[in-house]
């Protein structure tokens, strides 16, 4: 097995800096055949909600609409924390490919065999 890759992010508009070098690592995290997982908490998780996160590009970096794509096309999984999701009211029906919401216990299984986390 390739191994396994975990990032982290806790930002969205309030930080695109931060949100748009984490999707960067998680897609490094891809192209290394690693197992990838993008964790969305807090603030982060309003990157779930399709059209939220369709005008942020960092100079330098590909938008992040098309970095997320690129993430999920390459087989990356994004969870989403669902108790930060319901916090914020947001729109379940509205998710982006890729992105399921789930509780903290699918986290731990994905980190229990010793996978590395970075966090943004």
């Amino acid at each position: 097995m390739a191994g396994r890759f975990c990032v982290s992010l806790t930002c969205g508009k309030n930080d695109t800096d931060k949100a748009t070098v984490a999707f960067v690592v998680a897609n490094a995290a891809v192209a290394s055949d690693k197992e990838a997982l993008v964790f969305l908490s807090i603030e982060g998780v309003r990157l779930a909600e399709q059209g939220y996160g369709d005008t942020i590009h960092e100079e330098g970096f590909k938008p992040l609409r098309e970095l997320m794509g690129d993430f999920v096309k390459g087989g990356g999984q994004i969870y989403v924390c669902s108790p930060c999701f319901k916090k914020r009211k947001l729109d379940e029906t509205k998710l982006i490919p890729g992105a399921a919401i789930v509780g903290g216990a699918k986290l731990v299984e994905f980190l229990s065999g010793g996978s590395p986390c970075i966090s943004y």
